[in-house]
């Protein structure tokens, strides 16, 4: 009898979604919002984390100001410093980041580089190319083939059940 055997847990994907995306409860009991994955300014985020993990000595406010504030379509002088410590203790308590001890310098977190890399192509690969494909103009995708085939097959069993469809 031959067993399968995944490589992976997917308990383990769930508990690492949910470290992002769930509100934590700091030590001293202040409670940091969840970064919620389809937000473009959370996408913005992960998308400067790809690029400061190639930084030798990691990156400051400043420089998160700088980078973050174009692809949320703002200059980056409308951006105060306070919204951006706001931004860079969201990442470190979710682990995304952390402080280079003795400096007002970040440096992100192997996993936070993971998850970066990972959630932005999700979405960006995956959740808007297929959401667009789907609810976009008609045009005949295998996508739309299969969500159709889908509804089909659906309503086929809600019929053959007598319920209404």
């Amino acid at each position: 009898m031959d067993v399968q055997r995944l490589s992976h847990d997917p308990a383990d994907g769930i508990e690492a979604l949910a470290a992002i995306t769930d509100p934590v409860t700091t030590t001293t009991g202040q409670r940091v919002p969840g970064m919620r994955f389809t937000d473009p300014r959370v996408q913005a985020l992960l998308s400067a984390l790809c690029v400061f993990r190639l930084l030798p000595r990691g990156f400051t406010n400043r420089d998160l100001r700088i980078h973050l504030a174009p692809q949320l379509g703002l200059p980056p002088k409308n951006m105060t410093s306070g919204q951006i410590t706001y931004d860079l203790r969201r990442l470190r308590v979710h682990g995304l980041i952390q402080r280079i001890p003795k400096t007002h310098r970040y440096r992100v977190t192997d996993p936070g580089l993971r998850q970066a890399l990972f959630l932005t192509r999700a979405h960006t690969r995956l959740l808007r190319t297929g959401l667009a494909e789907i609810h976009g103009p008609p045009v005949p995708t295998k996508l739309r083939a299969a969500a159709r085939a889908y509804d089909n097959a659906i309503n086929e069993l809600a019929r053959t059940a007598g319920l209404a469809a």
